[in-house]
């Protein structure tokens, strides 16, 4: 996000590559990082730390040194596991026979939704998306709840007009007709705007799931409203 410039040295003339505007500066993405004191020894910052301070200091001969040691035991690791047969298994890359070359396990392709995604966020070195709306998983689970609880609703309502067309109900059924008088109402899980709707009957998991994602949309309607009231 800063000056570029281009030096041609048989002349000494230099060269602006590249300038960012405030504008540029200000759609750049956001850099999260894993606390320092929260990484693990083998993470690049804490790892190479050593490397890094030397060269913020301009010192070349101890960035060198703090390298050589590094890539030294990195060795000398890599030969006592040959020499005890032990197999290094990466925990988030794999290796591509095809190509000869280490791939991330969890790389995510697919072209950003502004639509549907929120956010992409890492956690315990796994890159993960949150997404607006339900995962297909959660979304055939919550299906599955709305049905039975559908199912239940017109079984009830059909035993319901069974007693009330019998000639000489008898006591149990005038209570059971009574108390069918008001058959349990069944929502929709989402209108055609994607705001989600409160569903009776759901289980405890579909119900917190489901307030999650209301709290959410509210934060999210919350900043688009934000961003247009900064942008006018």
């Amino acid at each position: 996000d800063g000056e570029v410039h281009i030096n041609e040295l048989k002349n000494g003339n230099t060269e602006m590559f590249w300038n960012p505007t405030s504008e540029v500066r200000r759609q750049r993405l956001k850099r999260h990082i894993v606390l320092f004191e929260e990484q693990t020894n083998f993470e690049s910052e804490r790892l190479w730390q050593h490397v890094t301070s030397a060269i913020n200091k301009g010192d070349q001969h101890k960035a060198t040194q703090e390298k050589f040691v590094l890539e030294e035991e990195q060795r000398n690791a890599a030969r006592e596991r040959r020499e005890s047969g032990t197999e290094w298994k990466p925990l988030l890359f794999r290796h591509d026979a095809g190509t000869n070359e280490w791939r991330y396990k969890y790389e995510d392709l697919r072209p950003w939704d502004p639509l549907n995604d929120i956010a992409q966020f890492e956690k315990d070195g796994i890159l993960q998306t949150m997404e607006r709306h339900l995962s297909t998983r959660m979304s055939n689970h919550k299906a599955t709840c709305i049905n039975n609880q559908i199912t239940r609703h017109k079984r009830s309502a059909k035993d319901c007009r069974r007693r009330k067309t019998s000639d000489q109900p008898s006591n149990h059924s005038q209570n059971t007709e009574s108390s069918c008088s008001t058959p349990e109402s069944v929502q929709e899980l989402s209108d055609d705007d994607g705001k989600y709707l409160n569903v009776t009957g759901l289980c405890a998991q579909c119900g917190k799931e489901m307030n999650h994602l209301q709290e959410i949309h509210s934060a999210v309607l919350s900043l688009q409203k934000a961003q247009q009231d900064i942008h006018r």
